[in-house]
């Protein structure tokens, strides 16, 4: 039997918790599947309420967190070995506290390996939440608080910012932040929300997020 390293290879799938072997052998991983028309797609990042704590530093990120029914980060080692088989696209899905919806998709989306400190490599953007990903962060390493890839001078992008993420000096979008909801106050709390830059800005935090790939 041929084990399904994805969403899109599981005949019949629904939206739901599966297991998927994104090695091709066990262990399993379980995962949210998301059935969006004809497109199966495999949720890679899930927030939806707060309940889970994304400031993790750099095993937590390797391994994955968090529950697939709820709040996770699926693992950068998953993250990677999905679509090293072929080309993928990703699909990033945000509310707000008003729930209006919006959505961004790129045609390519793949993540290096650790020794290259799963430097992220995206392209192609449509969608109506503009583009917060490519120009800031494509090319850039992944960084926790106890390892900082980043580019900044003088900060540490996760430890300032409150999450993990391809920063570079340091981001335009921060999807890993800590969940503050709404308009948060600078002085108060800084710039660690929940953020996608050019939707809401940088002192919004976004209710839910849901990031997303599939073979293209």
């Amino acid at each position: 039997t041929i084990l399904p390293r994805e969403c899109s290879d599981i005949a019949d799938v629904k939206t739901a918790v599966y297991d998927i072997y994104p090695d091709g052998v066990l262990p399993a991983v379980t995962v949210y599947c998301v059935v969006n028309e004809t497109k199966r797609w495999t949720v890679i990042q899930r927030r939806i309420n707060g309940c889970t704590d994304f400031y993790r530093g750099w095993e937590a990120y390797k391994e994955g967190f968090g529950n697939s029914s709820g709040e996770y980060w699926l693992g950068n080692e998953n993250i990677h070995k999905i679509p090293s088989h072929g080309r993928h696209a990703l699909r990033v899905e945000l509310s707000d506290f008003d729930n209006q919806v919006r959505y961004v998709e790129y045609e390519m989306f793949s993540i290096c390996d650790e020794r290259d400190g799963y430097q992220l490599v995206v392209g192609g953007y449509s969608g109506n939440a503009g583009d917060s990903l490519i120009a800031t962060h494509n090319g850039m390493k992944f960084s926790t608080f106890d390892r900082d890839n980043d580019i900044h001078s003088t900060k540490n992008c996760a430890e300032f910012h409150g999450g993990a993420w391809w920063y570079r000096s340091c981001y335009s979008s921060n999807l890993n932040g800590k969940y503050l909801p709404g308009r948060v106050d600078y002085s108060v709390s800084g710039d660690k929300s929940v953020v996608w830059r050019y939707w809401h800005g940088d002192y919004y935090g976004l209710k839910s997020t849901k990031m997303m790939i599939r073979k293209y």
